[in-house]
């Protein structure tokens, strides 16, 4: 019988070959407009402007996923393979269905052949593949664990590590392993789940301290309606109606894709043009940047129960060069790291099998005041989120997410 995540996965998958049904497929060897105008976040972001200060060039991103394909237009000469460990080296250059390929294109794409653009076209991918839900038996036993991934990653160059999959279960060994990195000086980031309007429930390792929670929203700063909201959200990004490959075969993208997903690799993608900027930062000040310059209108001390801390707005701090980062030390996050009951079960009953981290905390699940009428200004695109019954209407599609096997649960 199906695991219920293997179901949840096998109804995305077949939500998104129904797409490939539809007049959506856009074929990498169409003009690059076809793709690139569909990534409306590109024009928002004022990427263009970006770019003249900084495209991520330095800047070595870990993406953690179903593997990724380095021969598609977008990618190539992009894909550092030869950097992961080959103990652990099982599928990464081998996409199983196209998502994994797709953050990397989203973070560090550049654009040839008519492919994504990424936000950090000058940035690098090192790639790996864990076990995930939708893989046979014999990939995930063959895929490396997440705990050994990560560790790996911790021990190697790279600065940041984008983790676009999630599971409503935690793992010991893989809290230990984030721990580790981050005691390493690794930034990671990961999609706060696309269960909002079913469970909402916490996902990991969206939800493990020091890992910084995606939330994902459209062009008019609406939060999803699929977007987890809660402890786990510190940050929001772009993840609604995007374009995506639609599957292994690589032949077209698909249209009006949503996922936080997505909103994970544009944070990451965000972060890595920050760090091009400014090499010295350490994790703490390149993620201290990203939260004081988010777009809000509420208290920053207040965090959003939909949005965090903001949306991710990286040009506020490039544009600025003499922006004091801060401590180089102090987490920015701890608070939102440690505030809350360990030892409790991802539904928050006591758990007697599993162990799990002590919880990140905002308010707790419910809506705040900071979530009923908040908007930023001074940009092209307003970042608007309307109250907390109207904040979960989102433009239709596919939700895109990969999501943890749970084969040692």
């Amino acid at each position: 019988m199906l695991s219920a995540s293997t179901r949840r996965l096998t109804a995305a998958c077949a939500a998104l070959g129904a797409l490939m049904a539809l007049p959506v497929g856009l074929a990498p060897s169409a003009a690059a407009a076809d793709v690139q105008s569909q990534q409306w976040y590109l024009s928002a972001m004022k990427a263009d402007e970006m770019w003249k200060t900084s495209t991520g060039k330095g800047v070595k991103v870990a993406v953690v996923d179903t593997g990724v394909n380095p021969s598609t237009p977008s990618l190539q000469g992009q894909v550092l393979a030869d950097e992961v460990p080959k103990s652990l080296s099982y599928g990464a250059t081998q996409d199983i269905n196209g998502h994994g390929t797709t953050m990397a294109e989203e973070i560090a794409g550049t654009g040839r052949g008519g492919g994504l653009k990424g936000l950090a076209p000058g940035a690098k991918i090192v790639p790996y593949r864990v076990a995930l839900d939708g893989m046979s038996l014999a990939q995930e036993n063959k895929a490396p664990d997440v705990a050994k991934v990560i560790k790996a990653i911790a021990d190697s160059d790279v600065k940041i590590i984008n983790m676009s999959f999630g599971d409503d279960i935690p793992f010991e060994d893989e809290e230990a392993a984030i721990k580790y990195a981050a005691s390493k000086g690794k930034l990671m980031f990961a999609g706060s789940g696309n269960d909002a309007d079913t469970t909402n429930k916490k996902m990991y390792p969206a939800s493990y301290p020091y890992v910084v929670g995606v939330s994902a929203i459209d062009k008019t700063g609406t939060v999803g309606k699929f977007s987890n909201h809660g402890f786990s959200v510190d940050l929001a990004a772009p993840g609604v109606n995007v374009p995506a490959w639609c599957n292994a075969s690589f032949r077209s993208y698909c249209s009006h894709v949503n996922g936080t997903s997505d909103a994970t690799a544009i944070a990451s993608a965000s972060a890595a043009l920050i760090w091009s900027a400014h090499p010295d930062w350490t994790a703490n000040q390149v993620l201290r940047s990203l939260i004081d310059t988010a777009g809000r209108d509420w208290p920053k001390d207040t965090p959003s129960n939909y949005l965090g801390y903001g949306v991710v707005r990286p040009r506020k701090v490039l544009e600025n060069p003499h922006y004091n980062p801060g401590s180089a030390t102090a987490d920015p996050l701890a608070t939102e790291n440690w505030r809350g009951k360990p030892g409790t079960s991802p539904s928050g009953s006591a758990s007697s099998s599993t162990p799990s981290a002590p919880a990140k905390s905002t308010s707790g699940g419910e809506t705040s005041a900071a979530d009923t009428s908040s908007k930023s200004s001074g940009d092209t695109l307003t970042w608007v989120v309307v109250g907390a019954a109207a904040a979960l209407v989102v433009i239709g599609g596919a939700a895109f997410a990969v999501i943890r096997s749970r084969r040692r649960a």
